[in-house]
């Protein structure tokens, strides 16, 4: 059976929750492989129920489901046991969750750190959720970072905090004139906490390898976006992880050679959320009614997302870094009642027109899109099932992007619910 990679496309928020929630009803494991509690799926059940999830992969919503924490995760340990107390309250079973043990911790320090440290670049913050992240990451390529195996060992998570937290303080105190953390707090809030985890806590690369090698059907949950990658996005303005499907072997343990199948989200427009260039953003009324009528708030921030008309360079460019074989298009139902519908098919950076992503993060920062207008429709899709119900208009928009992405548009999203999508092609 397949290892099947389900990333976004874009920046992040493209409806990877929905995609997950309908792909997680064959697989056995739902395996999340970077990113921490900034990123948000949110899930609507068959019974009309929504979640906001934000550690715990989809997969956790489906009975008979294995939901996992990959290694490649960073674990704020509160973050995660406030999110299962939320859950278990709401009847889903927290017991079934694995985490892997080579997940590395988020700390009181990380935090603290990336708020003032955000707060201190002014205008030229990278626009962080302000949940330690990005310092997580840091300490973890520094080889000075707690994993969450060190639950199981105090000794051994008193030594490296007590190691780590004597800098940190000296960055708080000195740097940016806060006050220190007080060593042996953070060490016994952080093992008070680690009791409900640690019963969770399991080699998960040999559990999915096994897994795998038992034919089980596995599925690889990216959180945010290819344009969020810390290699392939727009840099600086990215997350510290690789959510692109090449971090979905790093972040699981399991070989690239087992994943079969790279499933890319796309929303059949374009948001963004947080700092860094965004070449078809829209600043006007158009921009507003995609964000109002597509509810474009972020599912864990609040913040509003920033909203632009479809950029085919991108879905191209992503097309490519992440080998994407198929398209799950969302969100296709909030384009209905537009008179003509524009994608931008290329760049003019300097008055050079670029049909692929530019290559420095000056020529990225210029880019200005070139626009093709398609005719829009007016009628309500969320009905509809098969590709020939869509409206003629409709179809045509789908099949554009489809020559335009450089891969097939297999599942068309035509609303939130659960069941409002037309499959083109089965994923699997």
């Amino acid at each position: 059976m397949p290892a099947v990679v389900l990333i976004g496309a874009q920046w992040g928020d493209e409806g990877k929750g929905k995609a997950t929630d309908l792909l997680g009803n064959k697989a056995k494991y739902v395996v999340r492989y970077q990113g921490g509690n900034n990123a948000g799926h949110t899930v609507i059940t068959p019974d009309g129920e929504k979640y906001a999830l934000k550690l715990i992969p989809s997969g956790a919503l489906t009975p008979g489901c294995i939901p996992v924490i990959g290694n490649g995760v960073v674990v704020d340990p509160q973050a995660l046991v406030s999110e299962m107390d939320g859950l278990e309250e709401r009847g889903v079973d927290m017991g079934k969750l694995k985490v892997s043990a080579d997940a590395h911790l988020i700390m009181p320090y990380h935090i603290a750190i990336d708020k003032v440290s955000e707060r201190y670049l002014g205008k030229a913050k990278i626009g962080t959720t302000g949940r330690g992240i990005g310092p997580a990451y840091q300490d973890k390529i520094a080889r000075v970072g707690v994993r969450v195996q060190d639950l199981l060992d105090p000794g051994i998570l008193a030594q490296k905090v007590e190691a780590a937290i004597e800098l940190k303080n000296q960055v708080l105190v000195k740097v940016y004139n806060r006050k220190a953390l007080d060593l042996q707090q953070v060490i016994d809030e952080t093992l008070e906490v680690g009791e409900r985890i640690k019963p969770l806590i399991t080699d998960t690369r040999l559990l999915l390898n096994q897994a795998h090698e038992a034919g089980e059907w596995i599925l690889l949950e990216g959180s945010q976006g290819t344009m969020l990658d810390i290699d392939h996005g727009t840099y600086p303005f990215v997350t510290s992880s690789s959510p692109t499907a090449g971090g979905a072997a790093a972040g699981s343990g399991l070989g690239p050679g087992r994943i079969d199948q790279v499933v890319g989200i796309l929303k059949a427009y374009t948001t963004r959320v947080g700092s860094g260039p965004f070449p078809t953003e829209l600043f006007d009324d158009f921009g507003e009614y995609l964000r109002k009528t597509g509810g474009e708030v972020g599912v864990n921030t609040g913040r509003d997302r920033r909203t632009g008309w479809f950029d085919a360079v991108i879905a191209r460019y992503a097309a490519r870094v992440n080998g994407i074989t198929d398209f799950f298009l969302t969100k296709l139902d909030v384009l209905s009642s537009l008179d003509t519908v524009p994608i931008c098919v290329a760049y003019d950076v300097d008055g050079e027109r670029h049909d692929e992503m530019p290559m420095t993060q000056t020529g990225f920062h210029h880019a200005k899109p070139i626009y093709e207008e398609m005719p829009g429709w007016f009628e309500d899709i969320r009905h509809c099932r098969t590709f020939d119900e869509l409206p003629q208009a409709a179809q045509d928009y789908v099949k554009r992007l489809e020559e335009l992405s450089g891969a097939r548009i297999s599942v068309i999203g035509v609303g939130p619910g659960r069941e409002e999508n037309v499959v083109i092609h089965d994923l699997i």
